[in-house]
């Protein structure tokens, strides 16, 4: 018997991490302003995210990206508009970007997800050294 449950124990250390992988974060964050919602999603070998619902997105379907600081990309939609892009790592860390926030407009070229404790989502966006930290919440 013992010389069965060592192997099992084994098996079950071997494959706890990829149980732990990029699939904890998959799937729809609130993401606590405006009502915002995005999703995590495969992309490659990396997570993407995508907003998929807002405030303000469900009074106007249509909603362009008019708070980009980039005149050229103004005329984007926000739904379905990709804010993260390339992260990379876990099973608790991944950092990857572009990031970007739809609602204010502004963008980071790098950024950091980490899976808290309590199961909420910390996302950095950071310019230089400056970073700035949100802490979303796992949608339904």
């Amino acid at each position: 018997m013992k010389k069965l449950a060592l192997p099992l124990v084994a098996a079950a250390l071997y494959t706890a991490p990829a149980a732990a992988s990029a699939a904890d974060i998959t799937g729809v964050w609130a993401t606590g302003s405006e009502g915002g919602r995005v999703e995590i999603y495969r992309c490659g070998a990396a997570l993407c995210g995508k907003v998929i619902d807002a405030a303000r997105l469900r009074g106007n379907p249509d909603l362009r990206d008019v708070r980009n600081s980039d005149a050229k990309l103004r005329g984007r939609r926000i739904k379905g508009l990709v804010v993260l892009k390339s992260f990379t790592g876990g099973p608790a860390e991944w950092k990857g970007g572009p990031v970007y926030d739809p609602e204010t407009g502004d963008g980071a070229s790098r950024g950091y997800l980490k899976l808290l404790a309590n199961g909420k989502l910390e996302l950095k966006g950071c310019v230089a050294f400056i970073c700035r930290t949100k802490i979303w919440t796992k949608a339904g």
